[in-house]
């Protein structure tokens, strides 16, 4: 046989191609169509309502990734069911009309109530084409390659109504997309996504996955949580990173602990934050324990296990005298519980850090927040001195 390609353009739609096969040996032949451009960034959806005899003249091209449904008599055409055409609306119903005869024969031998039945069917498909009722014509189509033609061009059609809709990853899938791929617009997403990438385990070097969220604190900023796990030595570990930029002055919160529930509270506390506790004398500075977003509970926790763990402070190599009295203080900080009254105090240069307010959004009475001028010492320590955001090209560049 002989297969004719056609290349054309259809008006306020785009191009496709016509592919026309037919045989003079048995006379049989076949038409298709393709989409000459590529899938779509968003799925489209049409839905006509048909009234007249001239509304079953209107063109159609239904990709063969197309779903074409009639909802007043429950029918619907499935998605590579058939291959692309160009037809038009009456020519969808007698299309379906003959795929459904094709097997009447055996199906009146083998089962006479299901044969009745599609009979009965095909006929209500043919009184569709009489017009004696008006009926709603929809196609359905995720890769945005479908068409149903609008005669009142470039007018609005009032039957016919148009609907641009993002995939869904199932409806990506099935067009053989990556399911993750995401348009240029689609940002928003990564808030609810966990990216995974690979990396090494600190402890053994072994292979490991690193887990990344973005996460938008209330009434604060977005954060980026980084956790990696290693399934080779069971070794976890999180890190935090704040998801903006340096605020312009710093931040001094102090919280009076006067409540269990207040070792329930989350924290923020990123890399450039020192803690403070008066009532016991202890300091941590900036840089120790890196990012943490935990609960006041889970920092002090992991402020005790950086004592505990340290071979110079209590392991075989510490001091007798330095020995007892960091046996004291871990002894104090475990009575930090709510029911001791203390202070706790995060000094962070870069205004990055947080504590919740449990009031939020009214006013916590035991929560002060301080906002102050960072010395040159601590812009020095950020970097901030040598930073230069204007005029930082060569004096030659402005003339190039």
């Amino acid at each position: 046989g002989v297969t004719r390609l056609l290349l054309t353009r259809i008006p306020f739609f785009k191009e496709i191609i016509v592919s026309s096969f037919s045989c003079d040996s048995c006379s049989w032949s076949n038409t298709e169509i393709q989409s000459a451009g590529r899938i779509q960034e968003q799925g489209v959806r049409y839905a006509l309502a048909v009234t007249s005899r001239q509304d079953m003249n209107r063109e159609v091209v239904k990709t063969d990734c197309a779903t074409a449904r009639i909802p007043e008599l429950d029918f619907e055409i499935p998605a590579f069911s058939q291959k692309g055409v160009l037809t038009t609306i009456e020519g969808v119903i007698d299309r379906a009309v003959a795929g459904l005869e094709q097997d009447q024969p055996l199906r009146r031998a083998t089962d006479e109530e299901v044969a009745r039945k599609i009979d009965e069917f095909i006929g209500k498909l043919r009184q569709l084409k009489e017009m004696n009722s008006p009926f709603t014509f929809i196609i359905d189509d995720p890769s945005g390659n479908s068409f149903v033609e609008n005669p009142h061009a470039p007018q609005r059609d009032d039957a016919l109504v148009v609907t641009h809709y993002r995939r869904t990853p199932q409806q990506a899938a099935m067009l053989g997309l990556e399911v993750d791929a995401k348009p240029p617009d689609a940002v928003e997403d990564l808030r609810d996504e966990v990216l995974q990438f690979n990396t090494n385990c600190p402890e053994c070097n072994a292979p490991a996955n690193t887990n990344m969220k973005v996460v938008q604190i209330p009434h604060f900023k977005e954060v980026i949580i980084m956790a990696t796990n290693c399934d080779s030595c069971g070794h976890r570990t999180n890190e935090v990173k704040s998801g903006g930029a340096i605020e312009p002055q710093g931040t001094r919160i102090t919280l009076r602990i006067t409540d269990p529930s207040d070792m329930t509270r989350d924290i923020l506390k990123s890399e450039t934050c020192s803690v403070e506790i008066p009532e016991l004398e202890f300091e941590l500075g900036m840089g120790a324990l890196g990012g943490k977003f935990t609960t006041l509970e889970g920092l002090l926790k992991d402020i005790r296990d950086l004592v505990e763990r340290n071979p110079f402070t209590l392991g075989d190599s510490s001091m007798p005298s330095r020995t007892g009295k960091l046996q004291e203080f871990i002894g104090k900080l475990q009575e930090v519980n709510g029911k001791t009254k203390v202070h706790f105090i995060m000094d962070d240069p870069a205004g990055n850090s947080y504590l919740q307010n449990v009031y939020a959004p009214e006013e916590d009475p035991e929560l002060r927040v301080e906002r102050y001028e960072r010395t040159f010492e601590q812009n020095e320590d950020l970097g901030l001195n040598d930073m230069k955001t204007e005029g930082y090209e060569p004096e030659g560049a402005s003339g190039r």
